[in-house]
């Protein structure tokens, strides 16, 4: 369903570019954001010998133990679902 965001203001020529390049740096922010969070992963992945999907799989069945570890894991493919999230609700946005 769509839906709108409404902002008011006496000066929307300079509020639009103030907006535009605010939404523009957040998006670049979250690409950055993402990237980091996905090394962050490669590197449990690595270490455990265990893609993210299924230690994600094995922590939700409680398969596995929550150790510290585990749970910076778990904390990590939370944070990249959230981001994930917020980017593509940012990419959907349409600024007219």
């Amino acid at each position: 369903m769509l839906q709108q965001v409404k902002i008011s203001t006496r000066n929307a020529r300079n509020l639009k570019p103030l907006l535009r390049n605010a939404m523009e740096r957040e998006l670049r922010l979250m690409q950055h954001s993402i990237q980091r969070t996905k090394q962050e992963l490669g590197n449990y992945e690595t270490r455990y010998q265990m893609t993210s999907a299924e230690f994600e799989r094995k922590f939700r069945a409680k398969e596995i133990e929550e150790t510290l570890d585990y749970l910076d894991w778990w904390m990590e493919l939370e944070a990249l679902h959230h981001l994930e999230s917020q980017l593509q609700a940012l990419r959907e946005a349409k600024f007219e």
